[in-house]
């Protein structure tokens, strides 16, 4: 017998996306085979953590009831690159500086300041549509100057820095390739390596920085890291995101197969 109704949280890992996490689910759960399933809340090809799908027959009340649910992660900021994804699975729009002078006050104040933010633009490469046409569309075809990227309410509760690390920019690429290569689809992925590659200084570190931010469902945390990087002129972008909670929902409870 077919389940009527489930609600599931499952892990999803780095580089797959949230309909390949669901089928590899179907694949371990043959019960599943043929009912319908839909997450609430996706999360990006790059991000893994929580991913809760309703599956079967879902009343429209729980659907929106998940979907308002406050969310938590914890993200990895790579300062000093900016990309046209906000993210690594982009190509390299800007190379900076770290901020390294006084940097512990620098990114307490920074957080303190995006923290307060009640909107939020879209990033370029996300599913949000425009006249049926999603934006990533408008961004591969070089066509976002011809609309007007919409913006949302957030609410960001926390926004709190945890620690920073060095790494060689050697091992940085090394780690990016490797991240990238796990990535199932067209996601323009030999293009942004290369550019990669040659944005890379072997001889050079990079800072990162590992945040945790509890924020309203639909809040980027992609556009958190651009804004902060924009705030320091030195440019960032989300080198990790992991979603530990989404409402009761939590990392620890979550089904691995």
């Amino acid at each position: 017998m077919k389940p009527e109704q489930s609600i599931l949280n499952l892990y999803k890992r780095a580089g797959e996306t949230p309909l390949a996490c669901m089928e590899r689910f179907r694949a371990f759960n043959p019960d599943y085979l043929g009912v319908p399933m839909t997450y609430a809340g996706r999360l990006d090809p790059m991000a893994e953590g929580v991913l809760v799908v309703l599956a079967g027959k879902i009343k429209e009340a729980t659907k929106k009831e998940l979907l308002a649910f406050d969310k938590v992660y914890e993200f990895e900021v790579l300062w000093g690159f900016e990309t046209d994804t906000f993210d690594a699975l982009g190509l390299v729009t800007k190379i900076g500086k770290e901020p390294l002078r006084n940097f512990d006050k620098k990114i307490d104040r920074l957080l303190g300041e995006v923290q307060k933010k009640k909107t939020q633009v879209y990033p370029p490469y996300s599913s949000r549509t425009v006249g049926g046409k999603s934006l990533f569309a408008y961004a591969r075809e070089g066509k976002l100057d011809e609309i007007d990227i919409p913006t949302k309410q957030i609410h960001i509760f926390s926004l709190d820095h945890v620690h920073t690390r060095h790494i060689s920019q050697k091992k940085l690429l090394e780690e990016i390739e490797m991240n990238i290569k796990k990535v199932v689809g067209d996601f323009r992925q030999q293009e942004i390596i290369n550019l990669w590659k040659e944005s890379i200084d072997p001889e050079g570190d990079a800072l990162i920085s590992m945040c945790r931010g509890v924020v309203t469902s639909g809040t980027y945390i992609r556009s958190i890291a651009q804004e902060l990087g924009e705030r320091i002129e030195s440019g960032a972008l989300a080198y990790s995101i992991k979603r530990t909670r989404v409402g009761p929902c939590t990392l620890e409870d979550s089904l691995r197969f």
